[in-house]
């Protein structure tokens, strides 16, 4: 094992696959990295907050849709080096199954929200395939 003394910022993020009918819930970004791609509803940790909250909150920020703190599951922990071409991040993913979609409305950093179906993704930004991938591997 290699030891790398070099001080690392790591900065803590929530991401959501909110899935309802076969269809994940993606925001357009509206700024870099990935301006313009499709990503999963998320952001920054706010201080005081644990990651499930910050979930919570991000998906009603960005997307206008309000899912209770205690119906999202935790998906797990991401935090490959390169993930983000910012620095390092390391995101807690959190899902949660709707009976029905419900109409977004895009918001914050988001320049659209809508439902995609699972069997026609666009290109996702960051490693957000990667966290879909495992949310749908607990369904």
């Amino acid at each position: 094992m290699t030891t790398d003394t070099t001080d690392e910022t790591i900065r803590y993020t929530a991401d959501v696959v909110l899935l309802a009918a076969d269809h994940v819930l993606l925001i357009e970004r509206g700024w870099d990295p990935y301006e313009g791609c499709w990503a999963l509803p998320g952001g920054h940790v706010d201080a005081g907050e644990t990651s499930v909250i910050a979930a919570a909150r991000e998906l009603e920020e960005e997307a206008g849709i309000a899912v209770p703190v205690a119906d999202l599951r935790q998906v797990g922990a991401f935090d490959a080096p390169g993930r983000d071409p910012r620095g390092r991040y390391v995101s807690v993913a959190y899902t949660a199954t709707l009976p029905a979609p419900v109409a977004p409305t895009a918001g914050t950093d988001a320049t659209a929200a809508r439902w995609w179906p699972l069997d026609a993704l666009p290109d996702l930004a960051f490693d957000h395939t990667d966290i879909l991938a495992a949310a749908a591997a607990l369904t």
